[in-house]
């Protein structure tokens, strides 16, 4: 009967100093998208999204970028992810087509508002794709993440750490 009562002995742990306590963490990968700008007239007007990545991963090649996406871009991620990976890619928010009908008597899916909500769900979208291991070997998220614009004839392929 000894034998099943758990063990409530504290570990045995070095004492922490300053350095531990207050200095950078050891990994970090710290992703928010926000910014976001109407642009265009009629039917070419769309909404973009900066997108801010501080890491210090060793597999990013830049540490600090910050780039321009719209949710188009967000779409390319996704389906590349899906296709390319082994990983379960989680759902963007949706694309609120009953938003984009006319005659509503409000902004549709310029609607700050909306707005908003789309932008909180694509920086959680975002940061559960980055976080995971495996995504983080894939092209296409560090190519979303890092490069000036996305090239979406580029050739899938994983990166290799350094």
């Amino acid at each position: 009967m000894d034998e099943a009562i758990a063990d409530t002995r504290r570990l045995m742990s070095k004492p922490q100093n300053l350095n531990d306590a207050y200095g950078p963490p050891s990994n970090f990968l710290e992703i928010d998208v926000s910014n976001p700008q109407t642009v265009g007239v009629g039917r070419g007007r769309f909404t973009t999204y900066e997108i801010r990545l501080k890491t210090n991963l060793p597999i990013f090649k830049l540490k600090e970028t910050r780039v321009q996406r719209r949710y188009s871009d967000f779409e390319w991620l996704r389906n590349e992810l899906e296709r390319e990976s082994k990983v379960v890619v989680p759902p963007l928010p949706g694309k609120a087509f009953f938003r984009q009908l006319p005659f509503r008597g409000d902004d549709g899916i310029f609607d700050d508002s909306f707005i908003e909500e789309r932008r909180q769900g694509l920086e959680q979208f975002l940061n559960k794709v980055s976080g995971h291991p495996l995504a983080q070997n894939e092209r296409c998220l560090h190519m979303f993440l890092q490069d000036e614009s996305v090239d979406k004839s580029y050739t899938p392929s994983k990166i290799k750490q350094t």
